[in-house]
């Protein structure tokens, strides 16, 4: 699928960072703030930044007493696509049209992300696991195929071992592997899963630089830091404004020690339809992290994206797609 011009860049644009925000970012090292991504001024509930998902409906629904936002496109069989710690609908926006053509297709914000509600609770393994389920309930969805990338993975993943029947077929890309810490190499976010700062110092740190250390930890997300144009960083930047958002990532990051003692010994009884997408060049969770997987779940099928990192359903839209709907179509 061709991506949008909004989107592309020459790779000039954005070889290195400027001396301002490699200063921005030293400093905020030096002082302990530069763990995570997001600013902390307030956005309007449905804001016009989303670009190219701005041209699509988004839905709300209520679970649990808290609002979730998502999109619904396309009809057939449902598929339902769940972002990553600290993402939101957007890194599947290039999967939208191609797969909707197929599918029907849900992507939510999930709880205490993007434009859903961010309440004040635990963000346990188990809680959020409810809401997966209460939203599924609400669109009276019985079950569907489940796609997610990395903490989305992990949540596909829960769903999988404690919810088998709502679960037809399984794709974990470049997804929540077994022993998190043990894979993890990038260093954004293991200093974001092991800060001891409060989320009132983390905001402020983020106030001061947080656009700057968001371009820095987007690097380690993608291969190509060409395509982190300025419309890209901004629109994710604003993402990363909402309020609460700060606690809710803290909080899921605290509690990542209970999704290896109840889901983590579990993923090799598996036995659905299982699919592991995974790039090449991912530097959150290399590519050994995704092999120890599919060596996990027996029966799944390992494919490799070439030319892409963390979120290969993003950079190499069009190869990840046909991956997508060869597997789902009966």
């Amino acid at each position: 699928m061709k991506q949008s011009s909004n989107w592309t860049s020459s790779r000039s644009d954005s070889q290195a960072l400027s001396p301002r925000c490699s200063r921005a970012w030293l400093l905020a090292s030096l002082i302990g703030l530069s763990l995570m991504l997001t600013a902390c001024t307030p956005t309007p509930p449905l804001p016009l930044w989303f670009d190219a998902l701005g041209r699509l409906p988004i839905k709300t629904v209520t679970v649990l007493d808290q609002r979730i936002a998502y999109l619904d496109q396309g009809q057939g069989a449902p598929v339902i696509l769940l972002h990553g710690f600290g993402g939101s609908m957007w890194q599947w926006e290039h999967q939208q049209a191609a797969l909707a053509a197929h599918f029907r297709v849900i992507t939510p914000d999930l709880v205490g992300a993007g434009l859903s509600d961010k309440p004040d609770i635990e963000y346990r393994p188990d809680q959020l696991l409810k809401y997966l389920v209460g939203f599924m309930d609400a669109l009276q969805i019985p079950q569907a195929s489940i796609v997610g990338n990395s903490m989305g993975g992990g949540l596909a993943i829960g769903l999988a071992l404690d919810h088998p029947a709502r679960v037809s077929q399984l794709i974990l890309i470049d997804g929540l592997p077994a022993h998190v810490m043990e894979h993890l190499a990038s260093p954004s976010i293991r200093r974001a899963l092991t800060t001891s700062a409060s989320s009132g110092l983390v905001s402020f740190g983020n106030w001061l630089f947080g656009r700057c250390m968001l371009e820095s930890t987007m690097r380690e997300f993608v291969y190509d830091p060409a395509l982190l144009t300025s419309a890209v960083l901004d629109r994710a930047n604003r993402n990363r404004q909402q309020p609460g958002l700060f606690r809710a990532l803290l909080t899921i990051g605290t509690n990542l020690p209970l999704w290896e003692e109840q889901f983590a010994p579990r993923i090799g009884t598996i036995t659905h339809p299982t699919m592991i997408i995974w790039g090449e060049e991912d530097r959150v969770f290399p590519i050994p992290a995704g092999d120890q997987l599919h060596r996990t779940i027996a029966g799944s099928t390992f494919v490799r994206i070439p030319k892409a990192g963390h979120i290969p359903q993003w950079e190499q839209p069009e190869l990840v797609n046909q991956t997508l709907i060869d597997f789902l179509r009966p």
